[in-house]
Parts: structure tokens; C-alpha cells; sequence
């Protein structure tokens, strides 16, 4: 997602609460060092985590043997996600930050330049997988918000949790970073990283089962698309209204009306919209065509009754699998 100038300067604004509440802290830790040793003796592994996917990465990964926390507050919108002073604390005092990268987390590298990374270690989710460019598939309406920054270089797609094949990635680069962090919980991290590894695979092949018994290849999202990494490794091909990380929430009549057109010629059973959505383009397409509503979750965050409900990434991905085995029929 493309960041205005407002949002920068907010940004600068919460830098400038953590120098003040740094220095405040400063004049109140006069009482030796003597409880600080003790305390940094006991304290224990802790992770920040940007989104819900990298949060669910890291506890499956740690288990009971780190603190695991999610910035983004659940039912958020991850895209409109902006830090507080709070939150620019917990970063610097984490052991690990773990977060995506791409245009949604831009204000996260002045934020983590800015702070003494001698301890806190940045995990940048794009950094441990192959990338590809955000491209605008025919009928797709791109963000009108177009950068003005004179980088032509094409943005690249954030979303590389979506496959499970790149999540089987970032959870082995997550471990081997947790490991060499936190020497003494190793074999633990090492553990249950081999048993998450088997779900992640289970996954895996519960889509390439799908993929290989399909009779269509091709799907239609009446929403963004954050779906790319998902769809290239299963070879599927896909309509939307928007890209990924679109500011856009209205799309153009000639998009619905190339949506709904494609629906009709290929009699397409299923229109999908993605999690924590208004849904309503969505609504308007079926409404058209009498295609089924469904669900098809990106997993950037999750409701809060789901939160509570201890839903996990392979819980909402295994929802992914049976909406594509219906969709793909």
C-alpha cells in the first residue's frame, strides 16, 4: 500500500514519542544495575510480529518457550495499520521483530533505524523467499494513488505467506534466527519446527490435490488479490477487482462489468472476497450472476472471536482448500 505524506508525518510523530518517553525512562533508572542483571538474567525470548500469519509463524515455532505478541490489534485492517508510541517500545524491547516488508511495512525501516538493534533482530518475511513483481492482470483496476516517488522499479508482491511452500521457508529461516538468538531453547525451537513443518506439508499437498483433480483452473476474487504466491504455485489463474495492497475501495463500473462478464462466459460457480471485508462488491457480482459467496482468507489478520478461539494459519488455510475444491469444480 502506497504511503501519503500525512502518514509519514505521523510516523516522524511517533519517533518523536519514543525519544521523549526514552529520555523519561532515562531520568527514572537511578536505582542501580543490580535488579536489571537480575532481571535480564530471567527474562525470556520475546517476538513481535506485525501480522497474523508471521504471529502464528512464531508460535508454533517457539511454543512455551517465548513471548509471542501481534501489533496489529485482531479485527484491524492490516493495511491501514499505523504504529503507536506502545507499540515502538515493544519493538525496541523485543528479541525478535518479526514483520513482512513490502509497501504495507513501510514505516517500519525509519522505525527500526532509529533504535539499537545490538540486541532486537529485525526477520523480514521478503527476504527469506523468492519474490515476484505486483502486476495488474487484465480487468483488474491498479490503485490510482500512483507513486510519485521517480522509482520505476516494480513493487513487489508482499504477500508471500499465502503459499505454504513459502511458509515452510520463513518458518525454517524463523527457527534457525530463534536458535541462534536463544541458544539454550534450540532443540525446543528445532521440535516443534520439524512438527509444524509436517503440518505445513499436509497443507501443501491438500492443495496440489485440489489443483490436480480440478476441472477449471481459474477463480474470480471480488476484492484485492493478495492471492498471488497461492496461485502461482498451484497453478491457478485469477480475476479481481484490485491489487493486494490497493488503497482503492470502489472499483469502476467497467471492473465489476469485465468481473461479471467473466463469471458468466466461464460459469463460474464461486465469487470469492477476502477476510475483514465490506464484502460488498462481492455481494454485487453474485447478485449478477447468481455465483456462490465464499471466503478465500489471506490470513493478514483474523477476528477477535477468532483470536480467542486460538484459530491458527494451517485452520484458516485448510478453509482455503475446500472453497478452491468447490470453486475449482
Amino acid at each position: 500500500m502506497r504511503r501519503n505524506t500525512a502518514a509519514l508525518r505521523a510516523v516522524m510523530l511517533v519517533l518523536a514519542a519514543l525519544v521523549c518517553a526514552c529520555a523519561l525512562c532515562a531520568c527514572m533508572t537511578g536505582q542501580g544495575t543490580t535488579d536489571q542483571a537480575e532481571t535480564s538474567e530471567t527474562k525470556r525470548t520475546s517476538i513481535v510480529t506485525t501480522n497474523f500469519a508471521e504471529y502464528d509463524f512464531a508460535r508454533q515455532v517457539a511454543g512455551d518457550a517465548a513471548d509471542v505478541s501481534l501489533l496489529l490489534k485482531p479485527g484491524a485492517d492490516a493495511h491501514s495499520y499505523e504504529p503507536t508510541p506502545q507499540d515502538i517500545v515493544s519493538i525496541q524491547d523485543s528479541d525478535l521483530f518479526v514483520y513482512v516488508g513490502g509497501d504495507s511495512d513501510a514505516w517500519v525501516d525509519d522505525v527500526i533505524g532509529s533504535m539499537d538493534q545490538s540486541r532486537m533482530h529485525p526477520f523480514r518475511l521478503m527476504d527469506n523467499v523468492d519474490t515476484v513483481d505486483e502486476v495488474v492482470p487484465e480487468g483488474m483496476q491498479d490503485d490510482e494513488d500512483d507513486d510519485t516517488s521517480g522509482d520505476d522499479a516494480p513493487e513487489q508482491d508482499e504477500h508471500v505467506w499465502t503459499s505454504p511452500v513459502n511458509a515452510m521457508r520463513i518458518v525454517r529461516a524463523m527457527c534457525d534466527e530463534l536458535c541462534r538468538i536463544d541458544p539454550d531453547d534450540a532443540e525446543t525451537y528445532r521440535t516443534n519446527t520439524d512438527a509444524y513443518l509436517g503440518k505445513l506439508q499436509e497443507l501443501d499437498d491438500e492443495f496440489r490435490d485440489v489443483a490436480a483433480n480440478a476441472k477449471r483452473t481459474e477463480i474470480v476474487v471480488g476484492d484485492r488479490f493478495p492471492f498471488r504466491y497461492l496461485c502461482d504455485e498451484y497453478g491457478i489463474t485469477y480475476y479481481a477487482a484490485f491489487p493486494g495492497c490497493s488503497t482503492e475501495t470502489e472499483a469502476s463500473a467497467s471492473t465489476v462489468a469485465f468481473l461479471i462478464d467473466k463469471v458468466k462466459q466461464d460459469d463460474i460457480p464461486v465469487v470469492f472476497h477476502i477476510e475483514l471485508s465490506d464484502e460488498r462488491m462481492c455481494d454485487s457480482i453474485c447478485a449478477a450472476t447468481g455465483a456462490k459467496k465464499e471466503l478465500l482468507d489471506a490470513v493478514h489478520n483474523v477476528s477477535e472471536e477468532d483470536f480467542d478461539a486460538g484459530v491458527t494459519y494451517v485452520d484458516l488455510m485448510q478453509h482455503d482448500v475446500e472453497v478452491l475444491r468447490e470453486a475449482l469444480d
